[in-house]
């Protein structure tokens, strides 16, 4: 019953509009143009939202469909980087644009699930933090698996491919991946509340109507 609580009608309409903004703030930012190399994800926030609203699960989803809107634009030309590592690598490509989505989504949702009770606020702060260093960090690792297509194409005389990976291609877009995120979570924060609040007053009526329960509930706990 627990899995099955996920998929409410309530869930589903927040997970569709986040899930409209992750492919809006992608495609945007892919057109826009990139800084460095490739096009800061402020699709981030949203995922981050995703984990932290609905949890791990929702953030997975989310994540996922970052990769997949990074892959669609990098086998239809809109991503150039994405475009030249799909012709040499499809499928480490593919698996590396939809590997890091995800996790940075999933391990959003867990940081918070397990902070929460702690310290709500420290909980969302970290939750945002992480998404962009999960997010970069595996970019990079899975990225040096293709150091002859970045040496061929990207990777000046002198420099290395970890050198490149780590200054030239991310360090920009992490910076202001992590700075994003960093000014966004009280936001965050901000718009947990205020969902929580919300469906905590949905949910009075309903026991209001039950006042039969409510008064089973009074002796159980006597």
């Amino acid at each position: 019953m627990r899995k099955s609580a996920f998929f409410t009608s309530k869930n589903i309409a927040y997970l569709a509009v986040l899930l409209a903004l992750v492919i809006v703030l992608q495609l945007v930012g892919t057109m826009i143009g990139n800084l460095g190399v490739t096009a800061p994800s402020l699709v981030l926030i949203p995922i981050v939202l995703g984990a932290v609203l609905l949890g791990p699960l929702a953030g997975g989803i989310l994540g996922f469909a970052f990769g997949v809107v990074v892959v669609l634009a990098g086998v239809f030309g809109m991503d150039k980087f994405t475009l030249i590592l799909f012709t040499d690598h499809p499928f480490l490509t593919v698996l590396l644009c939809l590997l890091k989505g995800t996790a940075a989504g999933v391990a959003s949702g867990y940081i918070f699930k397990t902070l929460r009770y702690r310290n709500q606020n420290a909980a969302v702060v970290t939750a945002s933090l992480a998404a962009p260093v999960v997010n970069t960090g595996l970019f990079i690792l899975g990225a040096l698996l293709m150091s002859d297509t970045l040496n061929a194409n990207f990777v000046a005389d002198g420099q290395t491919v970890l050198y490149f990976l780590i200054v030239v291609c991310a360090g920009l877009n992490f910076i202001f991946e992590f700075i994003i995120n960093a000014v966004a979570s009280p936001a965050i924060y901000t718009v947990v509340r205020v969902v929580k609040r919300s469906v905590r007053k949905d949910a009075e009526p309903r026991d209001e109507a039950r006042p039969g329960v409510k008064k089973a509930e009074k002796a159980t706990e006597k």
